[in-house]
């Protein structure tokens, strides 16, 4: 068997994070994959004489792990088949109507899809319901995706294309908008609604897709994620996936979670492949809170963002699901072996997928089940208590803070409640071993970013949050390392380089321990390696 010793300025991130942060290592011995030794290079060396030695160039710390992505429907939507108006590529208004009327002259008979339209960022945007988009499109099918991913806006001919009219039945947990006749009014809110409008989008897509995925996956690489969950994944793919296993294109691992679905039941339990399975299963319990339907306990504030959005004085957003309904959903699942995961952004919300949790844990007499709270945006220190006292665990959404922050102050909820947005801080001091993520295409996936707002809680634009608490240094690197393997139940696999574990780790620019927050966001990823191969 060959042993390859790789050799340079090692934090291996492993065992108690707190206390062996500081912890540097020379060398370390990788056979079939797998870390066989840590230690001075000279004691490798001479247990190793046959080795091959490789000389890395900087930092070298354990692979990155998205622990809440969507790989496969990101590589879609951020690819040439749809056009890019995210915040991130087009600022304003004016850009993105520009784009937009762009697409549509050159359509040429085909439909047209957009994704990113986000009017709490871009300010100055219309409402797009069909007769906006009627006048705007005209015969050409239009669909535009909101930057979250929770609505999308279409028009007629997108309709027809789409197959969906004033008689389609509003999905479980998803609806349609209709005008006061019981007309589509031209946009649909929550995955399976929005699933119906784009379907055509997504079956142009499928001849694409190999080599979309694998251009997206390596993308992941190239920032130096090594393991990405697909917390929307379609179990068709499964066979696509295989295929580029086989044939060595899979630059990262993939953990996936199957989409809950009402009277549905996981398929069982499989094997452990270290490359790709599945560890659970998703479901939504309230939206998005840039559209207004997250279930909260306090109101949005009325100001010219809000009702730009549409939404009344004192609005209050409502859940997906009424408790009752989500555990009838969640339960055969959780009775089946299955990790639960469950999208919540609202206290309400929270509140509600708790209590389902905890009915589920108490008849089945559950322990290890590691049940997941997603983006837990207003969620409260007493809730991260006591979703910790019943083994829950959380993945914050902390990118929010970059982008959004201002909003969630002076726009949404005011300092009280926006200024603590995905609290990360009381997160850990419950006891959590929290994660981070960036959810997709949702925020550009730059995990060292995602970091540094956890520990400063400002925005692009230097605004410091009101509210909420900043996180150590070695909570953050936990949060896309160690805390992340293990809240996806592959810590005897990946997360901290140590004996036995694969040797998933990336060689960066500089120390990850004691650089300053604003240092680490800026960090350069020079090389990315997968079970001691490079991939990137």
């Amino acid at each position: 068997m060959t042993t390859t010793l790789f050799t340079g300025r090692i934090r291996p991130l492993g065992g108690d994070t707190e206390a062996g942060i500081e912890t540097e290592v020379e060398a370390l011995a990788v056979e079939d994959g797998r870390i066989v030794a840590l230690g001075t290079a000279d004691a490798l060396k001479a247990q190793h004489p046959d080795a091959d030695t490789v000389a890395l160039d900087g930092w070298v710390m354990p692979g990155l792990i998205e622990p809440h992505g969507h790989p496969a429907y990101s590589s879609i939507l951020l690819s040439d088949l749809v056009v890019d108006i995210r915040p991130v590529t087009i600022p304003d208004a004016v850009g993105v109507l520009a784009a937009l009327k762009q697409a549509v002259a050159d359509a040429d008979g085909q439909a047209v899809f957009a994704n990113g339209w986000d009017a709490l960022l871009q300010r100055g945007l219309p409402d797009p319901d069909m007769h906006w988009l009627d006048e705007f499109a005209g015969d050409v099918p239009l669909v535009v995706i909101h930057n979250s991913g929770h609505s999308a806006y279409f028009n007629a001919a997108a309709a027809r294309a789409a197959g969906v009219d004033r008689d389609t039945p509003d999905p479980a947990g998803a609806r349609f908008a209709r005008d006061a006749n019981g007309d589509l009014a031209g946009v649909a809110f929550e995955e399976a609604a929005v699933e119906q409008v784009v379907a055509p989008m997504l079956a142009r897509a499928k001849q694409h897709l190999p080599e979309l995925l694998v251009a997206h996956l390596r993308d992941l690489s190239r920032r130096g994620i090594t393991t990405v969950s697909d917390l929307s994944w379609n179990p068709d793919l499964n066979l696509l996936i295989q295929a580029l296993h086989a044939h060595g294109q899979l630059p990262v691992r993939l953990r996936w979670y199957e989409m809950s679905r009402p009277g549905g039941a996981a398929v069982p339990r499989g094997g452990d492949d270290p490359m790709f399975r599945q560890t659970g299963v998703k479901t939504w319990s309230d939206g998005s809170p840039w559209i207004g339907n997250i279930a909260t306990s306090f109101p949005y504030l009325d100001t010219e963002a809000t009702r730009d959005l549409g939404l009344e004085p004192h609005h209050i957003g409502t859940a997906n699901y009424t408790t009752e309904q989500l555990l009838a959903i969640a339960e055969p699942y959780a009775a089946g072996g299955w990790q639960l995961a469950c999208h919540a952004h609202g206290d309400r919300a929270i509140d509600s997928t708790l209590d389902v949790y905890e009915q589920i844990i108490t008849a089945h007499a559950l322990t290890d089940h590691r049940f997941r709270l997603e983006h837990c945006g207003a969620m409260t220190p007493a809730q991260f208590t006591r979703a910790a006292s019943l083994g829950v665990t959380v993945s914050l959404f902390v990118d929010h803070i970059t982008y959004w922050g201002e909003v969630l102050v002076d726009a949404l909820f005011g300092p009280q409640h926006g200024g603590a947005w995905a609290d990360a801080g009381a997160a850990f001091a419950a006891g959590h071993r929290a994660t981070f993520h960036n959810d997709g295409w949702v925020t550009p996936n730059e995990p060292f970013r995602n970091m540094a707002v956890a520990e400063t809680r400002t925005t692009r634009s230097g605004f410091r949050m009101p509210g909420g608490t900043p996180v150590t240094r070695a909570q953050a690197l936990a949060g896309q390392t160690t805390n992340a393997a293990w809240q996806l139940f592959s810590e005897h696999e990946v997360g901290a380089l140590a004996p036995g574990l694969f040797a998933d780790f990336i060689v960066v620019d500089r120390d990850p321990v004691t650089v300053t927050a604003e240092e680490i966001a800026e960090t350069v990823v020079r090389a990315t390696y997968l079970g001691g191969l490079r991939v990137h």
